[in-house]
């Protein structure tokens, strides 16, 4: 059964930070592209990250420079840093599989997420 688990959210301060980790199970994602997605209260689902299976890395313009994706293909994780994070990061973020090697070729596979806030 394939699946991805997430972990690591939480209440933070503003200009904190959190590392979030994406657990992937039933498959080895060493040949896939990973990427990060979040949701908001009342808002669409917005793409955050996207690492390619060779390891180039894409971000959304709202994140760029204060977030990072990385990729554990020994461990078959997926981790996003977050810093300097700020009330509007407020969302439940998952994690998702590519259906290639790039972030091009769109998901196929989601977790059902962790929530983070951000909030004073």
């Amino acid at each position: 059964q394939l699946q991805l688990v997430e972990s690591g959210g939480g209440l933070v301060q503003p200009g904190g930070s959190l590392r979030l980790s994406c657990a992937a199970s039933g498959f080895t994602l060493d040949r896939f592209a990973m990427g990060w997605f979040r949701q908001a209260p009342g808002k669409e689902r917005e793409g955050v990250a996207c690492i390619g299976s060779g390891g180039v890395a894409k971000y959304a313009h709202f994140v760029k420079g204060r977030f990072t994706i990385s990729r554990d293909n020994a461990k078959n994780m997926v981790y996003l840093q977050m810093n300097s994070l700020n009330p509007e990061d407020t969302a439940v973020y998952s994690c998702a599989k590519g259906s290639h090697h790039d972030c091009a070729y769109g998901m196929d596979l989601w977790g059902e997420g962790t929530l983070v806030t951000v909030s004073s």
